[in-house]
């Protein structure tokens, strides 16, 4: 399995066609001689994509195809994209000329720093690592030799799956006077890119497991990898609104464009292409990103294999012993939970459901990576909406726009039960889902089936509410005046939490399984499907909680007006939801192998 990450970079003659005879006459086929350097690289890169956080199913395959081209298409888009402006009669001024390539630089920047982000608790030992290797007669060496060379090549693969498309058609699409010398500067400056965030993000990984224990790198590394995510993607989200800004920040000499790192690689495209010609600040910027890629790269060749042998020491020696009493917070974070258990968990089932989740959510940990991952995802886009950028006197000035704040009230709540809806719906947790089986029935009856269903659905709206609350009181600190009057702010709670309420029943309309233990579907609409209805549905969510917000701030009657609304939608989706559930119920168990249709229709095989 993946061994085309190895051999793909090697090109071999196809052999000749042999008839029956010749190949009996050949003997067993033989598997070329490796040592174990090389054996333990190709099962450290299957473990790259084959770890329950990636893959929780065990399908690494279908996983590695849709990375590789989820990673190769957009450059190659978006090389197709421009080709109808390089080929109008007036020319492309030479700030836009600029800014495109800007993007295949920041593409290659960001893609290797998610990728990476990404594969972080891999690129160190595990206690399966320690617990299988150390018992086979494997050195310790050609095991730290193994991992450092699958790193290699997962980092050499990423590199070139993410940059080789584009350049085979930007020759056509830019069509520079000297093919040759672009497509040097091109490939130069987005591989030296992807390098040096590659080089950094393990560089840092390296320094916090060098320098701290075991029990503080692991609270402050889901931490640090929701804030890479975050700042990766809103690199790329807010390319529409800097981009613009280039000529003026790169003119003036900004202190924010010597320290902004794809700055430094887009000088090196520069000066590649434009030769004499260049400007002095792309050559002061490339210099800066050479030292930089340099410095990155030492570092993480002194820092990953000192923390290599602190990674192992440590999983040997164990975390520790663990305090549960919760600190200060253990006592309130308790006496809260006994008034919601007796105010809305009051039902013994849905009260069992509820902390179920609870556990399952925060102590999992390929949940806990997905939740930061996605959280970090999350921040981008509402940062991305919140600020904007203009020109004021030649400087460029960050602004708050007050609609960007009315939309991210909806975005975070959207954006939070979208997430848990995709976590609680997984099926990772299937191998225990026999217990509620034989407890509850399959299917169980209507009353257990809407308890069920009552504390998923409790358990989303509680948490997306905390969420869209702790954002409007954090919005509100930064607002402009406008949104910070009484009735504004009235209504962002009132938009956020009906929203929050409303989603939660849209998307938990015919959630009828069990969290995190129902069975893996047996259809699928596809992938390309599901991002089609999400960016329609997106945009009338938003619009929908933008324009309540203005109503809401016209009169206080307004808002009565709008919880009463709000009220009546969710009472007309809660009995759609319990007619959802009384199907469901009615519905016989699907046996192995069995079609859902044919049992609708009363037919069984």
């Amino acid at each position: 399995m993946l061994d085309f990450l190895v051999e793909g970079f090697s090109f071999r003659r196809t052999p000749a066609v042999l008839s029956v005879s010749e190949l009996a006459e050949m003997g067993p086929v033989r598997e070329p001689a490796r040592n174990q350097v090389s054996r333990l690289m190709r099962h450290f890169l299957e473990r790259f994509f084959n770890h329950e956080s990636a893959s929780a199913d065990g399908d690494a395959e279908t996983l590695l195809v849709q990375i590789a081209c989820a990673t190769a298409l957009p450059g190659f888009l978006v090389a197709l994209w421009l080709d109808p402006f390089y080929h109008r009669p007036k020319p492309v001024p030479y700030w836009l000329q600029v800014n495109h390539h800007l993007f295949f630089v920041l593409y290659s920047f960001v893609a290797m720093g998610i990728a990476m982000v990404f594969e972080w608790d891999m690129f160190f030992p595990d206690l399966l690592d320690v617990q299988i290797l150390k018992t086979l007669p494997v050195k310790d060496r050609n095991v730290f030799l193994g991992r450092v060379a699958a790193i290699g090549v997962l980092v050499g693969a990423f590199l070139i799956d993410s940059n080789f498309l584009a350049p085979t058609i930007m020759h056509i699409t830019f069509n520079p006077p000297h093919p040759g010398q672009f497509t040097a500067g091109h490939l130069a400056a987005v591989l030296l890119a992807g390098l040096f965030s590659a080089a950094g993000t393990l560089a840092l990984q390296g320094i916090m497991v060098s320098t701290l224990g075991e029990r503080l790198f692991r609270r402050l590394s889901l931490l640090l990898q929701g804030l890479l995510i975050a700042l990766f993607v809103m690199m790329l989200l807010l390319f529409p609104a800097y981009s613009g800004l280039l000529p003026v920040m790169l003119r003036s000499g900004s202190v924010y464009a010597l320290c902004f790192p794809p700055f430094w690689f887009l000088g090196i495209y520069q000066c590649v292409v434009d030769g004499a010609s260049v400007l002095p600040i792309f050559v002061e910027l490339a210099r800066i990103g050479v030292m930089a890629t340099g410095a990155a790269i030492g570092l993480t060749m002194l820092t990953y294999p000192i923390a290599y042998v602190r990674r192992v020491r440590q999983v040997i020696e164990g975390p520790g012993k663990q305090k549960t009493g919760g600190g200060m917070l253990g006592p309130v974070a308790r006496g809260l939970g006994r008034v919601f258990e007796r105010v809305v968990l009051r039902e013994p089932l849905r009260r069992a459901i509820f902390w179920f989740v609870s556990q399952t959510l925060f102590r999992v940990q390929r949940y806990r990576i997905y939740l930061v991952l996605y959280c970090g995802v999350g921040l981008s886009v509402v940062l991305a909406t919140i600020f904007s950028f203009r020109v004021a006197q030649g400087a460029v000035v960050v602004e708050i726009a007050a609609d960007g704040v009315r939309a991210a009230v909806a975005i975070v709540g959207l954006w939070t039960i979208v997430g848990l809806r995709i976590a609680l719906g997984s099926s990772g947790n299937r191998t225990g889902s026999w217990v509620f089986r034989v407890l509850l029935g399959r299917p169980p009856e209507f009353s257990p089936a809407m308890e069920l269903s009552r504390a998923a659905r409790a358990w989303v709206v509680t948490w997306s509410s905390v969420v869209t609350v702790i954002a409007i009181l954090l919005l509100q600190a930064i607002a402009s005046p406008v949104l910070r009057t009484p009735l504004a702010a009235t209504a962002q709670m009132i938009a956020g939490i009906g929203f929050c309420v409303l989603l939660t029943d849209v998307f938990f309309l015919k959630f009828t399984r069990i969290a995190f233990a129902g069975e893996k579907p047996r259809e699928s609409s596809g992938v390309a499907f599901a991002v089609l209805i999400y960016f329609t549905f997106f945009p009338v969510v938003i619009a929908a909680s933008v324009g309540l917000q203005y109503w809401i701030e016209r009169s206080v009657l307004h808002a009565g007006i709008a919880v009463a609304i709000l009220a009546v939608i969710h009472t007309g989706l809660e009995r759609m939801h319990r007619v959802a559930v009384q199907d469901y119920c009615d519905t016989p168990a699907l046996e192995d192998g069995e079609e859902e249709f044919p049992i609708r229709l009363g037919l069984r095989y």
